[in-house]
Formats: structure tokens, sequence, C-alpha cells
């Protein structure tokens, strides 16, 4: 039997996928390496990047449990903390483009790639604070904590190998039209704005258990 129901899931995956195709610090290095190392370097960054994210997961998942099962009162700490966050980013993603900062990446081997994937992933001290926002609005948690964070940062994380993935695989033709594109980097903003936005509105509107 799934740690998460099939129903949350069903709700869980469309709010994936659309979120990994939100350009952040993780697209851009995979669209950076596969411009200037290629196709090779940059599916090696990008599995990095899925395994940082796991780490996060895992170190957000044994840390809520902690606390939940301690002060359940924590639970809506964090629930709070999360839809503060998301309207940040939302905030931040109008201000400025997903695609204002450059991506500077050296030539490098599948495995150095590989290793500053991971690097980039964990250094970011956004990514963990991100998780604690984003799936617990999927977590019951009146439920086994630690088996429901892996299983969707095992979704989520396949939908970012997936999407990372694609973006440096075809880095040296599209993508690097798209990169450059006021029009639609402009367009991606709005678009990341609206679900952040959305994501806070559905977590302050969660009911309390």
């Amino acid at each position: 039997m799934l740690p998460v129901e099939p129903l949350v899931l069903l709700a869980f995956i469309p709010a994936a996928v659309a979120l990994n195709l939100t350009p952040g610090a993780d697209m851009m290095f995979c669209l950076g390496q596969g411009l200037k190392s290629g196709r090779r370097a940059a599916m090696a960054a990008n599995f990095g990047i899925a395994v940082g994210g796991m780490v996060h997961t895992l170190l957000a998942a044994l840390g809520l449990g902690a606390l939940v099962t301690a002060h359940p009162a924590a639970f809506e700490v964090i629930r709070w903390l999360g839809v503060g966050y998301l309207l940040w980013l939302a905030f931040g993603a109008l201000r400025a483009s997903p695609f204002a900062a450059e991506v500077r990446v050296s030539p490098s081997s599948a495995g150095r790639a590989f290793w500053q994937g991971l690097a980039v992933n964990l250094l970011n001290p956004k990514v963990i604070l991100f998780i604690l926002a984003f799936l617990p609005q999927f977590v019951d948690p009146s439920g086994a904590i630690l088996p429901q964070f892996l299983t969707l940062g095992l979704v989520f994380s396949f939908g970012g190998l997936m999407v990372n993935g694609a973006v440096g695989f075809f880095a040296g033709s599209i993508g690097q039209r798209l990169a450059r594109s006021a029009g639609f980097a402009r367009w991606l903003s709005w678009i990341s704005a609206t679900i952040f936005g959305a994501l806070a509105l559905r977590l302050a509107l969660m009911p309390r258990n």
C-alpha cells in the first residue's frame, strides 16, 4: 500500500510538474552545463541536483516528523511560515526575470558536473525552505510522515529530472534562444508568481487537524 493516498498523488503530480517547469537555479545550471559542456555533463548535473533534492527531503521529513510528534502545534507554525515564504517567492518572481542572472559554468566532465549539481542544490538554503512550504500540503500529519515525505520527494525529484534533463539536452538549440527572449522570460515570471501565490492560498486555507 502506498504511503500517500492515490487521490493525493493525483493532485500532487500536476502541481509538482508545474513547479518543476518554473525556472530556478537548478534549471539554469543544467542549461549552462548543456550550453558549455554538452548533453552528457548536463544530464550528470541533473542527476546531482535530483540527489540533492532527496537529501533535502529526507532532512525536512526527519525534522518535521520529530516536531509534529513532540509538538503538534509546530505543524501550524511551519504552515504559516510556508505561506509567507511562498508569497515572498511570488513577489520576487514579479520583481525580476527568472533569466536575469547569468549562469557561469566551466566545461566539465560528467563526474565533475554531477558533484557540481549536487553542491548547487545542497548549498541553496531556499530548497529546504521550499520543500517545507510545498510538501506538507500533501502530507497527512496523522499518518507516518517520513514515508509520505519520501514518496512525494521521489515524485518531485523525478519531475525535476525530466524537466531539467530536457532543458540541458536541448540547450544547444532552442534553450539558448528561449533564455535570451525577454518576452518569454516575462511570461515565465507571471506563471511562476501565479503558481506560488496559488500554493500560498491553498496552504493558508488548509483545514486544521
